[in-house]
């Protein structure tokens, strides 16, 4: 008898967040957030942390690649703007709402086993799932299945061995470390994000994305190689 071995495939995300206008948010919201600033300087802080909650915050992009035959997709918001849909290279570029990047997520990851992220236990995939419901949107996927199992690679999670490690590092300092080109080394961050998008630089947002899981997804192969062992 012949026993066929299925091969799993396999996909890379990153999303960037952008948070509301701290004004548009009610007195008792305000004073909430407000409340655990213990300096005014901390309280200066608190608008620009808004990206960080899906209760405060939305997605602009969602950057998707396929680590074995190097196609993808970044889905991403441009208000204003004239619809996007193009490929370059096998890496589809399209604009939307909210909505409609997240509906594009759910059916192109419906069609994967394993999904690679970097801190997206803690961030992106929570985020995603908050923002669908917020949306209305129906997920295809449990994106924050048994943390120890295979279906989710999160590799600040893995590189940190699950907490073993005193201090987990951010990509740019693994990607410094192993030699891998740092998303971080195109003149932005995660932290310029907000900024971009309130400038309507949304193509460069989206750009950045997805050199963060380019990124990512040559992090994932040296994880593979050299510290996953079994």
């Amino acid at each position: 008898m012949v026993v066929q071995c299925r091969i799993m495939s396999r996909i890379v995300f990153d999303i960037e967040t952008v948070g509301v206008d701290f004004e548009t948010l009610d007195g008792q919201a305000q004073e909430y957030l407000l409340k655990a600033a213990r300096t005014p300087e901390e309280k200066e802080l608190v608008p620009e942390q808004l990206s960080f909650s899906p209760l405060t915050g939305q997605v602009v992009a969602i950057a998707m690649l396929n680590p074995e035959t190097g196609k993808g997709a970044v889905y991403y918001q441009a208000p204003g703007s004239e619809p996007i849909e193009r490929d370059e290279d096998g890496i589809v570029y399209a604009t939307g709402t909210e909505a409609e990047i997240l509906e594009k997520f759910w059916r192109t990851i419906a069609f994967y086993d394993q999904f690679v992220t970097f801190n997206g236990r803690s961030f992106d995939c929570p985020f995603l799932m908050v923002r669908s419901a917020v949306n209305k949107v129906k997920p295809s996927k449990n994106l924050v299945p048994y943390r120890y199992g295979d279906e989710h690679i999160d590799l600040f999670d893995r590189l940190g061995f699950f907490g073993a490690v005193r201090r987990t590092m951010s990509l740019h300092m693994w990607c410094q470390a192993l030699g891998i080109r740092s998303s971080k080394d195109g003149g932005i961050t995660g932290y310029e994000v907000p900024k971009f998008f309130k400038d309507g630089r949304y193509e460069e947002i989206a750009r950045y994305c997805f050199d963060d899981i380019r990124a990512t997804s040559e992090l994932f192969d040296y994880w593979s190689k050299y510290i996953n062992i079994k």
